[in-house]
């Protein structure tokens, strides 16, 4: 099924890129040259983020406009991240996602490297906003293995766990994307309390429910 939203313009796409980039930074989600974004423009065409850049000091003529099949249009001095793929195999599984964001933040990161997924239904904010977010097994970072390894969560999900990596989220307007990132990191961080203060009651499945 198509995005029949309306995709933002190349410039509303570029300034917001730098914009969650810059956000991605001051909250520590990213440090030095980590993490990436990309957002579509077209059914076949994105703006995403070059490698080797700071996301909090990255500027428009930076980024890199290509085509899902990876042939790249403009491009600054830089080419794209080599973690693009990740965001191409998630496009090509589902034709409603519209951008994606790859980051490390501490939290979601730590469950990552523990190999644990952000799955205990204790938040109605995360089950409504994020849903479950599973841990993918570990790939090479940059490899085409670890973004062949998200195809079989894409469809059911929001968001993913890379083991020993960070997170990746996706939505259907690059904001979405963004929101569920910080929706990650929040519910990682109340299931990191909920361990320490050593007790986190459950819904139900019918409170669950009742709840979607």
């Amino acid at each position: 099924m198509k995005n029949f939203n309306r995709y933002p313009t190349d410039a509303e796409a570029k300034n917001l890129i730098v914009e969650i980039g810059r956000r991605m930074y001051l909250k520590n989600f990213v440090a030095a040259n980590d993490g990436n974004i990309s957002c579509k423009v077209d059914d076949e065409i994105i703006w995403t983020t070059p490698t080797g850049v700071s996301k909090g000091f990255m500027s428009e003529d930076e980024l890199v406009k290509m085509n899902l099949d990876g042939t790249i249009i403009t491009q600054g001095e830089r080419a794209p991240s080599s973690e693009v793929k990740m965001h191409l195999k998630i496009y090509s599984a589902r034709e409603d996602v519209a951008a994606v964001c790859h980051a490390h933040p501490p939290v979601c990161t730590s469950f990552a490297i523990a190999g644990m997924a952000l799955d205990r239904p204790i938040y109605p904010e995360a089950l409504v906003n994020l849903g479950t977010v599973p841990c993918v097994p570990y790939e090479l970072p940059g490899s085409q293995k670890l973004a062949d390894s998200l195809a079989p969560y894409v469809r059911d999900h929001n968001a993913v766990l890379l083991a020993n990596h960070g997170a990746v989220t996706w939505g259907a307007s690059l904001m979405e994307a963004w929101y569920r990132m910080e929706s990650a990191e929040h519910f990682a961080k109340i299931l990191m309390y909920g361990k320490i203060i050593g007790r986190a009651n459950e819904l139900s499945r019918e409170q669950i429910d009742a709840l979607i």
